[in-house]
């Protein structure tokens, strides 16, 4: 059994300093690796992601994460992510990594995503150059995590998971007022989730969220920003892959 550990929307700054470290502590008792799901600082500052590698830093099991638009709000995401790298952090953004814990292989294929809605209700590539430009943002990070869930299937991981900040489903922003939907995820995401596979989607961003969701095609969802778990992290369970089985993980996270 893999134990993925996993939040979001932490939104640290001086101030928070050592809040989450004696949680965090505590990973190697009940976790195989720690997904950080965006939004991990308040504004985007390399000091505040400063405050971030200190909580992260020498946990005893491997962490991977993905910015949010919190992280990049100070137009400096790649100081941020330099940051977190020296802190031993696998930083992702349309790249996929695998991570060795308790003997199993687990591939993490990351990008922050972007809006844009969901089916039926989403803003198309038409007319002005910056809406055109958004819908082209998002489409570019959602083949960016298809290619790299590919990659990870090739590499014949036991586990294969989707990390993002933006929703890939509307399941997990039920509670989030309807009219923001589109600023909180693109179906974008779960189409390339569903045509790569993977065996957990794990986002942020939604705060008035809901935890559990899942693709159209079986992939378990899971909004981890932390107003929504309630705590620090909370720990997902996945059987370890049979290398036999193709296409979108059967079994379910718990």
């Amino acid at each position: 059994m893999i134990r993925i550990a996993a939040v979001g929307d932490i939104h640290m700054g001086p101030d928070s300093q050592g809040l989450l470290r004696p949680a965090f502590e505590t990973l190697p008792e009940c976790a195989d690796l720690l997904l950080l799901a965006g939004d991990l600082t308040r504004h985007g500052t390399p000091e505040e992601a400063r405050v971030v590698a200190k909580e992260v830093r020498d946990l005893g099991v491997p962490v991977v994460a993905v910015l949010g638009n919190h992280d990049h709000h100070d137009d400096r995401p790649d100081e941020v992510t330099a940051v977190l790298r020296d802190a031993g952090a696998h930083v992702l953004e349309g790249q996929g990594t695998v991570v060795t814990s308790g003997g199993a292989r687990i591939g993490v294929a990351g990008t922050k995503g972007f809006g844009g809605g969901f089916v039926g209700r989403c803003a198309g590539e038409f007319g002005e150059p910056v809406m055109k430009e958004f819908v082209r943002y998002s489409r570019r990070s959602a083949d960016s995590l298809r290619t790299s869930l590919e990659q990870l299937g090739e590499e014949g991981c036991d586990a294969r998971i989707a990390l993002t900040h933006f929703s890939p489903v509307p399941d997990t922003l039920a509670g989030e007022p309807l009219e923001i939907y589109p600023f909180l995820g693109s179906y974008l995401l779960a189409e390339a989730i569903d045509t790569a596979g993977a065996d957990l989607a794990v986002h942020g961003h939604a705060h008035a969220g809901t935890e559990h969701g899942m693709t159209s095609g079986g992939v378990r969802v899971r909004n981890v920003a932390q107003p929504v778990i309630g705590r620090a992290f909370h720990v997902y369970h996945l059987p370890v892959r049979d290398h036999a089985t193709t296409g979108a993980a059967a079994q379910a996270a718990r």
